[in-house]
């Protein structure tokens, strides 16, 4: 997906991989948006909108079971695999910016209730982390920094929902903060594919890489 005759090119930095720095992040794969039986999902129904369409077939067909091989793969390797969530405290998501207020009102997004919680197929696993945030970005509200430097991770490999929101903006934030980030393109997804695709193009110019699953779970094995 790079372009070559990109000049911002010869100005992205080249780093090694290292699996023992390495931890998986998966973004807000919750029932609120990330499910075709959430409230964003019913939503669109009740509109008569196919706009979830493209959305929702690509979780089902590429985010979840690309994102099942990346934690097997992990959880083998023994590195730390971390659950992003968003959402409120409470229902009258008060201890969320009043930008995101709303739609954590409409959608019921607030712990404890079903929406958001993270859908079955990837419920975390014993000794997987969960962190709450109530920003688009993790860093902005979650103590996921500090997480990640006690755990001795420096690499992260992102997946999730949704690409060009709270996906982009966490893997920007870390990488500003020094961390080797790689979006894993097929397991990400947003509503629309221009989105999705000028996320991905946009993020290696000097943020970081974008690399499919095969090419991770190949790159990884090769140097574990």
């Amino acid at each position: 997906m790079s372009n070559p005759g990109d000049y911002i090119a010869a100005y992205t930095a080249e780093r090694s991989i290292d699996p023992a720095r390495a931890a998986l992040v998966m973004v807000d794969m919750q029932y609120a948006t990330g499910s075709r039986q959430g409230a964003l999902a019913r939503k669109l129904h009740a509109q008569g909108s196919a706009l979830g369409d493209y959305r929702f077939k690509r979780i089902e067909e590429s985010v979840l079971p690309n994102t099942l091989q990346l934690r097997a793969r992990f959880r083998a390797m023994q590195r730390p695999v971390l659950h992003m969530t968003i959402g409120a405290a409470h229902a009258d998501a008060l201890d969320a910016p009043v930008h995101m207020r709303k739609l954590f009102i409409e959608f019921r997004n607030f712990v404890g209730s079903r929406e958001h919680e993270i859908v079955d197929e990837l419920k975390p696993l014993q000794g997987e982390y969960v962190l709450r945030k109530t920003t688009i970005g993790a860093f902005a509200s979650t103590p996921i920094d500090s997480l990640l430097r006690a755990l001795g991770c420096e690499q992260l490999y992102m997946t999730g929902v949704s690409t060009n929101m709270c996906v982009e903006t966490t893997a920007r934030e870390a990488a500003d903060r020094g961390y080797l980030v790689t979006l894993v393109e097929d397991a990400c997804a947003t509503t629309h594919e221009d989105l999705h695709q000028t996320t991905m193009r946009n993020f290696q110019r000097l943020f970081g890489r974008v690399r499919a699953t095969g090419e991770v779970l190949a790159e990884l094995a090769t140097t574990s």
